[in-house]
């Protein structure tokens, strides 16, 4: 089934849905042209599918369309940027 990444501002965080179902989020606080990735969450129904990964991928590469800043509060996003270093170059200092 195709997954949809969703901007929902209103709320803070992006979302992942496939089939109409929230698979996923990540809070984020926008401060001007810093954006802070708080947290990611997959509820335990769909873990393990890789949809935590789709969801820091698509927020960093969100962040860089936008030509924001990151600063990775979440631990998840963290190791997800150690791991994928062609994302280092949009972490704050």
């Amino acid at each position: 089934m195709d997954t949809e990444f969703i901007d929902v501002p209103d709320n803070h965080r992006y979302e992942l849905r496939s089939g109409g179902q929230l698979v996923g989020f990540i809070v984020y606080r926008l401060h001007g042209d810093v954006i802070r990735l708080i947290h990611t969450e997959v509820p335990s129904a769909f873990s393990g599918q890789g949809h935590a990964s789709t969801l820091a991928r698509s927020a960093l590469d969100d962040a860089r369309s936008r030509g924001l800043t990151v600063r990775p509060d979440c631990p998840y996003v963290a190791s997800y940027i150690k791991k994928h270093p062609e994302y280092a170059d949009l972490v704050a200092a």
